[in-house]
């Protein structure tokens, strides 16, 4: 299951270095065997899921911190993995075509590669700490992604936007990952479900439910998140297809499905899901109706999909677990549909507005097929699976315990938006009389019609045949989050029922809306004038609002001396150790415990006052530079009269290096130093010797506390047996402190990459004045 994972991250490596030879024209195919092979390899494992056989494969990472590569493939995570492989696989055979002769081909599938390997490793991960690490790398990948077209500023723009918003929910995951993991003492989500009854009952339950939301909703684009993803659309088809309808969006669904039975069941959960995910499907569904733009019109429809999952998980009850996992698989086939279509229509039409659009059935029936059966899938009208779902979500509200009337309303509202939406992106543009613009649009190449035909095709296969995916995939995703699944059979009609009448009000009702209401730039004008209320235009005030304060800030505390820095974080510290010494915490320094001052230490001492005056006084570069350097030297003499020669050996090496260092850099600077007027002298000097006196006090009373070597001691006896390692402190660095040691290492090879891009930066000549 591993090496699964690991071969999109393998794929993306081999074509950094040979990937213009294998994807060259010929060979542009040659990719889409990496998810095929996933996908016939997940497969395999229908039928053990389909059985309750459960497959859990952990791998040792870092277990001293609790932290493995624990994978588990159940009902939930096959149904993903098949989606995330399946359509991965037509995704990369559109894109041979979609992008051939790209200059960057190569580069689109690398990031294709990293980001199906994530998303495998996301839906797979058992362990909270390793599915934050496949989180990020999600965003990471999608941010490539979204902005593959980087000569764009609004690509990039809308790149930046997407990274900020699903980077701070995985920052949020790991913060819940966290608070679980103290609580329950492990990070495994199955040892987690022995212990729900503690966990919800904790005192940091309500925080630990507050950061999977926060991860979740970033993630699903979940109201007041929810703007990232329409502009996310700047990203070519494929991206759109893949990201946006069947994978990592609903990564935040899979998330909150994933902990209901841990985290479900509560009013606080439950509550906060149904209103959620009740304003994002209303809000985002009534937007998409003004919308003229195809890629609007569908992200807009995505998030209000998105919101009915998350309404259906908020529900808790059987009926909404069964319609969210049925309405996954649905909203997965039409939505890759409709974006692969619209992909099709901007490709050949060079357009993707739907009031310029008509009659293109002429020149691309194939295509014109596809958008006509997600738009019946969409619209749930029998006998499209689209109707199977459409059916439970009704049968979800209607028999919910409380307002049933008024949850199964909005239900019906939302959908009859969405199915208007569908109509106007599947099927106007394709009917009606053909514009004269349009009658030279050549017809697609079989990879680009092809995939949208073969899942929109699905969608009506399953529908007439929905005990394909009922036993398979359906009933498996229920007995994952614990539910019973011995009573589900689905079937496409179930009698005359008040849940088939809600289903003819909302096609009848769609229908008339799409008559009623045609597309006009006029009503998307409309819905503009109120986008200083939204969430975006919130957001983007504040951000100019902070970057005037930062501005501000900027000019009184970073104005570029640094003699000012060091003063302003010395005399933060004066406050901050001054108000430790006068609240009561000190200790009472017993001056008699200390030992009595040697002739070397005075002597040392003496050079040391002598060096800080000829620094402070000195009139010449050079001079102050050798006074800091018998400073330094004589702290080496008080090393090695208190034993500690391997700390003298170090300060000397870094003295020594410092000293030259400061010749080097001062060489060519003015061989004499003009004094600062005395004011700032006074300053600095009063600064300086109230920074060194609280040093010193503080100094002194840790000396005068009862020595503690518990510490010291395990160190020392553990660190040969443990580590195999004789150097206490490389051990302690290496092994014991191995996690930040990489961190620091991690910050000096970044800061590294940057001084070596400054370093190659070649600016022209006219970029060099540019502010």
């Amino acid at each position: 299951m591993l090496i699964a994972i690991l071969t999109g991250f393998l794929f993306a490596i081999l074509l950094f270095f040979g990937g213009k030879k294998l994807v060259n024209h010929k060979l542009a195919l040659l990719p889409t065997l990496i998810p095929l092979g996933l996908f016939v390899y997940f497969v395999r494992f229908i039928g053990e899921v389909s059985n309750k056989e459960f497959i859990h494969k952990t791998y040792e990472w870092i277990p001293s911190l609790g932290v493995n590569l624990s994978f588990t493939l159940d009902g939930l995570s096959l149904l993903f993995s098949l989606l995330i492989t399946g359509i991965g696989t037509l995704v990369f055979a559109y894109t041979s075509s979609y992008l051939k002769g790209h200059e960057y081909l190569d580069r689109f599938y690398g990031y294709l590669s990293i980001f199906m390997g994530a998303m495998l490793g996301l839906v797979l991960s058992d362990n909270l700490i390793s599915l934050f690490v496949f989180w990020e790398l999600t965003s990471i990948s999608s941010f490539f992604l979204i902005g593959f077209n980087n000569t764009s500023e609004a690509s990039r723009k809308s790149a930046l936007t997407a990274l900020g918003i699903t980077g701070i929910g995985g920052l949020l995951l790991l913060g819940g990952g966290i608070v679980l993991g103290n609580i329950s003492g492990t990070y495994s989500i199955t040892e987690m479900l022995a212990q729900k009854d503690f966990i919800q009952g904790h005192e940091h339950y309500i925080l630990a439910a507050c950061l999977i939301f926060g991860a979740a909703f970033t993630k699903s684009a979940q109201f007041p998140f929810h703007f990232w993803l329409p502009g996310a659309m700047k990203a070519p088809t494929p991206v759109s297809t893949y990201l946006h309808s069947a994978t990592m969006v609903k990564a935040g669904v899979y998330l909150l499905f994933r902990m209901s039975p841990l985290m479900g069941s509560t009013s606080f959960w439950n509550n906060t899901l149904l209103i959620v995910g009740l304003i994002t499907m209303v809000y985002s569904a009534f937007h998409s109706i003004f919308r003229t733009d195809m890629k609007g019109i569908l992200a807009y429809t995505t998030i209000s999909a998105l919101g009915i999952l998350v309404f259906l998980i908020g529900l808790g009850a059987h009926e909404s677990y069964l319609a969210a996992a049925v309405f996954i698989i649905v909203h997965a086939l039409y939505k890759a549909t409709f974006f692969m279509m619209t992909g099709v229509v901007d490709h050949q039409a060079k357009t993707r507005n739907v009031t310029e659009l008509s009659g293109l059935r002429k020149v691309m029936l194939p295509v014109a097929i596809a958008g006509l059966l997600a738009a019946i899938s969409n619209a749930g009208i029998p006998p499209s699976v689209g109707f199977i779902g459409k059916d439970l979500i009704y049968e979800g509200t209607f028999h919910f315990e409380h307002s049933a009337i008024l949850l199964t309303a909005f239900a019906i509202l939302t959908n009859v938006f969405i199915s208007y939406a569908g109509y106007v992106a599947g099927i106007k543009p394709f009917i009606g009389k053909l514009p004269e613009k349009f009658e030279k649009v050549k017809f697609p190449s079989f990879f680009l019609w092809f995939p949208p035909v073969l899942l929109g095709t699905l969608g009506f296969i399953i529908g007439l045949f929905p005990v394909l995916i009922e036993k398979s995939l359906v009933k498996p995703i229920l007995w994952s989050i614990g539910e019973d699944a011995a009573e589900v059979h689905l079937k496409l009609w179930h009698g005359i029922t008040p849940i088939l009448g809600l289903s003819l009000l909302t096609i009848a009702s769609g229908i008339i809306l799409y008559f009623v209401l045609k597309p006009s730039a006029k009503k998307e004008a409309f819905i503009t004038k109120f986008e200083a209320l939204s969430p975006k235009s919130i957001l983007e005030n504040f951000n100019r609002a902070f970057s005037k304060f930062s501005v501000l800030w900027t000019r009184i505390f970073q104005n570029g001396y640094l003699r000012n820095y060091v003063s302003v974080i010395i005399l933060f510290l004066i406050a901050l150790m001054g108000y430790t010494l006068v609240d009561g915490t000190t200790y009472k320094i017993d001056y008699a415990s200390f030992a009595r001052l040697t002739v070397y230490e005075v002597v040392i001492l003496t050079i040391l006052i002598l060096a800080i005056g000829l620094i402070v006084f000195a009139k010449s570069r050079l001079a102050a530079v050798v006074a800091t350097g018998i400073m330094g030297y004589s702290i080496c003499l008080l090393f090695v009269f208190y034993s500690a020669p391997d700390l003298a050996m170090t300060q000397f090496a870094i003295d020594t290096l410092t000293v030259i260092l400061f010749v080097l850099v001062l060489y060519k600077l003015p061989k004499y130093l003009k004094l600062s007027d005395y004011k700032m002298r006074i300053r600095d000097g009063i600064l300086s010797i109230a920074f060194g006196g609280l040093i010193s006090i503080l100094a002194l009373e840790v000396l005068a506390q009862p020595v503690n070597s518990e510490i010291s001691d395990f160190y020392a006896k553990n660190s040969y047996l443990l580590a195999h390692g004789k150097n206490v402190v490389n051990v302690i660095l290496v092994d014991f402190r191995g996690a930040d040691t990489m961190v620091e290492i991690s910050v000096l090879a970044i800061s590294a990459i940057g001084v070596f891009g400054l370093l190659k930066l070649r600016l022209k000549s006219v970029e060099r004045y540019q502010k």
